[in-house]
Parts: C-alpha cells; structure tokens; sequence
C-alpha cells in the first residue's frame, strides 16, 4: 500500500509528495521545498521513516516545483527527471525565471536532468508503478503520474480541485488543455484521488461532477 506524505511549501504554496511502499523505496514528485525548515523536515521525515528514494520526478518544469532539486542531488545522487517535452523549458527558460525572480540571491544550484521522460513510461519502485500520462497545456511536458492500481494520481498542475493551471505562461496552450484534461477524464476512473500541485486533495469523480472545466 503507498504511503502519501505531502507538505505545502515555498512561497507559491507547492505541494511536495514523497511517495513510498512497504519496501522502503521511494518516489519523490515535485520537491519545492525552499525554506530551510522545509528542507529540514523533508530529510528528517525520510530519515525517520528509513526511506530509500530511488526517482526525482517532476509533473512540469516549473520554479515552484523544484527548489529543493539540488538537497535531492546531494543527499541521495538523484537528478531531476521531467518529461522531454519541456527540456526547453528546464534548460533554458527555468535558469532565466530563477534569475528573473531572484537576482544574484538565489541561494541554491539548479540540477539539470540526465534524461527525460516519455508518455506511457512505467516508473517503479518497491511494489508499486506509476504510468506517465502526457498532458500538455500548462506546459509543453506536463504530465500525470497515475498508480492504477491504487487509483491515485498525481496530477502536478494539470488538474486542481475544482480549477486548473494556468495556460498563459510561456509554452502554454489552451486547446491542449482542454484536450489533456478530456484525456484524464477518460482515463482515470472516478475513485481514483487525484494530488495536485497545489491545494487539496480531490476525487476524480468529484471533479467531473463539479469542476467547471471539466
């Protein structure tokens, strides 16, 4: 059975999971932990909990969703992996937003995939998979990370409880959403609890039933 631990963080109120199994192994997805009470409590919780973490995942190539990347690296040798898609966005348009926002004050290194994820790809840890599912719109390389076997998904900042992300930001697409987000309705069955990159947890019964753009 996965064990879902998620803590809100950073400025842009990010939800960072560590997902693990009763193997000990574990997925990182998103990890924006910034403060460092943040990236304290993050390597306290794997501590306490004797995790292994195995993958560094990334649903887009976003700010918020990768401030603590370069503690991952360090602490476990993981690189970030983020759909290929976005690998313009990760190696070109992310050093200059950090910049942007921050200035010369960025206190962190900004580690650079090794390699890239594809749709359809099966990722596994412990006694768990999790399938790629490509949804563009937010960003060129979005994507769900979908447990169908627990009937969980992560659904980065494709899908909110009862909203969507943003489809204006650079390498954003409003008919590939409304495209993506038919996709996910199709796909993933209404038991199934959806994660977000930010805000609650959901279902996606739920949000068929109640979201206005779905």
């Amino acid at each position: 059975m996965l064990k879902i631990q998620k803590w809100v963080v950073n400025p842009c109120q990010e939800c960072t999971h560590v997902v693990s199994d009763e193997t000990g192994e574990a997925v990182i997805i998103d990890c924006g932990v910034y403060k460092p009470g943040e990236r304290k409590r993050l390597l306290d919780y794997i501590s306490k909990e004797q995790l292994h973490p195995v993958r560094l995942l990334l649903t887009h190539a976003h700010h918020d969703h990768l401030y603590g990347n370069d503690l991952i690296l360090e602490h476990f040798g993981l690189y970030p992996e983020v759909h290929e898609a976005d690998k313009d966005l990760m190696l070109h348009m992310l050093p200059l937003r950090i910049k942007e926002i921050y200035g010369d004050n960025y206190p962190y290194s900004i580690p650079m995939p090794q390699s890239y994820l594809h749709s359809g790809e099966i990722i596994s840890f412990g006694n768990h998979k999790l399938k790629v599912i490509h949804t563009p719109g937010h960003s060129p390389g979005s994507v769900v990370f979908h447990c169908w076997e627990e009937k969980i998904a992560f659904t980065g900042d494709t899908l909110f409880s009862m909203s969507i992300g943003r489809t204006d930001f650079p390498g954003g697409d409003k008919e590939q959403m409304a495209e993506s987000l038919d996709l996910i309705a199709r796909r993933l069955s209404d038991e199934t609890i959806i994660y977000p990159g930010h805000g609650k947890k959901s279902t996606m019964g739920h949000e068929k039933e109640c979201n206005p753009y779905l």
